[in-house]
């Protein structure tokens, strides 16, 4: 009875953070068609939550590469999950709350990394081949290829549109088809981001022996991980409307449609081959290619952005490992 208690409670634990990595990374989706006014806050939310739900069904490659990937999941204990999820829960709200872009992605990964170094074998129990080819460079890789992917996009469009003798009408009809653009990115950033969490429960699961086998993800856990994901771009999203007018800079529609396209292919891509790259550098990337006017970008915006992107895995498992040490200590 309390094995089953515990392992209900870590479930919910991966939920409440699924429902955060929601609301953390909503602005990621639905900042640029908010923008750009091809849609009001509340149905750009709205048609988040929706494609984020769907999108969680799209494949289940990167959950595995987390269940079997990047460490040996015997390793894999109930103190360790937990100290895990209570290491990333707590880094995406310190820098959701300080208004730091993190990654979610990289704060679970870093903090199960650092568990399984204490819980298990040491720095022999990660697959340090694994995670360098499917975390660490896509890490670096991600949002210099979204840079140059939106650029490229977007002096397509330039050349295309530059004898355009109506430009409200080339406006308007690039504000309708941002929808599908923004619906695109929606869709990706499900079939990523929803997966890790799928892969936290099925190590509970295989931890608890539920399961023979991490490298199968149960229905049910992708349908309540897509239910928590579209909860928290719900709520999170209600929150997001009152800085987005004040915060974000404004965006021409064609500079939105080019960011979209070209991050939302980019995360699909990347879900498709099962690497779990962060939806905050990809679009982020997406946007700076897709603003760029050949002045310059703001270097001091890039540090920041850059410094939370490198600290956040190696931080996240310092945490983690200190975490499990302390439930350890209070459970002798």
């Amino acid at each position: 009875m309390a094995l089953s208690f515990f392992l209900l409670a870590l479930i919910a634990v991966a939920l409440i953070f699924e429902f955060i990595n929601g609301f953390h990374d909503t602005a990621n989706v639905v900042a640029t068609p908010i923008a750009t006014r091809s849609l009001s806050p509340y149905q750009a939310i709205i048609i988040a939550a929706i494609f984020n739900f769907i999108g969680a069904y799209f494949s289940t490659g990167v959950a595995k590469t987390i269940t079997s990937g990047l460490f040996d999941a015997h390793f894999v204990t109930h103190a360790l999950l937990a100290s895990a999820l209570i290491s990333a829960i707590g880094w995406n709200l310190i820098t959701w709350w300080l208004g730091i872009p993190s990654s979610s992605s990289h704060a679970l990964i870093g903090s199960l990394i650092g568990g399984v170094i204490v819980s298990g074998d040491g720095f022999a129990a990660i697959k340090w081949s694994g995670l360098f080819q499917k975390v660490v460079l896509p890490m670096l890789f991600s949002p210099i290829v979204a840079f140059f992917l939106a650029l490229t996009i977007m002096v397509i469009m330039s050349l295309v549109l530059r004898k355009n003798t109506n430009p409200r009408k080339t406006n308007n009809f690039i504000r309708e088809i941002q929808v599908l653009s923004s619906s695109l990115l929606a869709f990706s950033h499900g079939s990523n981001d929803s997966q890790k969490t799928m892969a936290v429960i099925t190590l509970a699961l295989f931890s608890f022996g539920v399961v023979s086998s991490t490298s199968v993800i149960p229905g049910w856990v992708i349908i309540v991980c897509a239910i928590a994901m579209a909860g928290g771009t719900l709520a999170g999203g209600m929150r997001i409307i009152k800085t987005l007018s004040s915060r974000l800079a404004k965006l021409k529609p064609a500079n939105g449609f080019s960011a979209e396209i070209s991050s939302g292919a980019l995360i699909l891509a990347a879900s498709h081959f099962g690497l779990p790259v962060s939806t905050t550098q990809a679009a982020s990337g997406s946007i700076m290619g897709a603003g760029y006017n050949g002045r310059g970008i703001n270097w001091n915006v890039v540090r920041s952005m850059v410094t939370a992107w490198f600290l956040t895995l190696p931080i996240t498992a310092l945490i983690s490992a200190g975490v499990y040490k302390l439930i350890l200590l209070l459970t002798l």
